[in-house]
């Protein structure tokens, strides 16, 4: 009621056990540390420890001589190197990675050409080997791993699409490596022009059943920028390269490209050649799936077969022992046989002894009795 005395501790008797706003605050923080394990911060110890490891990454790169091969690696990885095999240690943001590149000077370059594939395959097969057997070892804590990770292989634009020595050269590699195929100097060609090439070679390996590497489907919780990134990288195997180290001027900028009298290709521009859209796909996207799809498959195919072959070697010989250390019935039968025939022969010998020993014993009887 208007002027009557409100007693608070009647009214409002719960005030009195809410705790101070400074007790509520430390109560509720504390709840949370208690509710927090830690593992969220697992990623960040394998980030830790991947970066205090660094990242191994072996190229192979195969064409015919005149191709770029050698001109395009350089521009990849800024840095001028003599191809033969070359390591190089590349850091960037404190991320060190280890870059093996494998070069096949004079592949495809002789008059018969048909076994170009050995020394490939050979290679790739090696270093499956070295891995297997560090890996089975005893010290398995520093593994140096020089599996082929990536194949990059050259295609010759002066033809019609792939010719019979590419089709066997794939074919002999694609269930070993990841093959990322390349369409070579790209710029001696129109627009349409490279359209085609890249439908035919593209065809063409439909057609002969060859495996090249597959790009892996976005998750579905991907940005819609990441969703068209990995549409375009797709839509442009083979990538159209254009190997050019040169530095050109226009309009006052200095750019990386070839000029031509009607213009300029910049090596860089997206819409001139996939050199840029090539090295996101190696270095910035899909440097990890590639390790991974060889680790995973090509390396584990290598290893089911050659623990197969092992296991059947080692089951022809143990068949080979046992049939070496088996009795041979048949030499031993005629070992019998000659025994008996032996024993026999010196029965007939006692017995014609025994038969002289005899009539030797009846003259002597009868020369004593001539002499009475």
């Amino acid at each position: 009621m208007p002027g009557e005395h409100v007693n608070s501790d009647t009214i409002l008797p719960s005030m009195k056990e809410l705790p101070e706003p400074g007790v509520c605050t430390r109560a509720v923080v504390r709840k949370e540390e208690d509710e927090f394990i830690g593992f969220a911060t697992l990623p960040d110890q394998v980030h830790r420890k991947a970066v205090r490891r660094g990242f191994d990454f072996t190229l192979m790169v195969v064409g015919e001589t005149g191709l770029g091969k050698s001109t395009l690696i350089n521009k990849l990885v800024n840095r001028t190197v003599s191809i033969e095999k070359k390591q190089l240690e590349i850091e960037e943001k404190g991320v060190r990675v280890k870059l093996t590149i494998v070069d096949t000077p004079g592949f495809n370059d002789a008059v018969n050409a048909e076994d170009s594939w050995k020394a490939l395959v050979d290679y790739v097969d090696q270093q499956f080997q070295q891995y297997y057997r560090d890996e089975s070892g005893l010290n398995r804590r520093n593994i140096v791993d020089n599996r082929v990770h990536c194949c990059l292989y050259f295609i010759s634009p002066y033809g019609h699409g792939l010719k019979p020595s590419d089709i066997q050269v794939m074919k002999k590699l694609h269930h070993k490596v990841n093959i990322v195929p390349l369409l070579a100097k790209s710029d001696i060609l129109t627009k349409p022009e490279v359209k085609k090439m890249k439908q035919r070679i593209i065809e063409e390996i439909d057609n002969n059943d060859i495996h090249i590497y597959e790009f892996p489907d976005c998750d579905s919780d991907e940005d819609d920028d990441f969703k068209q990134q990995d549409r375009e990288l797709k839509a442009a195997v083979p990538f159209a390269v254009v190997g050019c180290n040169t530095v050109v001027e226009a309009g006052g900028k200095k750019i990386r490209g070839r000029a031509y009298p009607w213009g300029i290709v910049e090596v860089d521009n997206p819409s001139h050649c996939d050199f840029v859209r090539l090295r996101q796909m190696l270095i910035s996207t899909h440097m990890q799936d590639l390790k991974d799809v060889t680790s995973d498959v090509h390396y584990e195919n290598f290893r089911a077969s050659y623990i197969q072959e092992s296991m059947a070697g080692q089951q022809k010989e143990r068949s080979k022992l046992k049939r070496d250390s088996k009795p041979n019935y048949d030499a031993i039968a005629d070992t019998d046989k000659l025994l008996e025939q032996k024993d026999a022969e010196i029965q007939r010998m006692q017995e014609m002894l025994a038969k002289m020993q005899a009539q030797l014993g009846k003259q002597q009887g009868q020369q004593v009795n001539g002499k009475v």
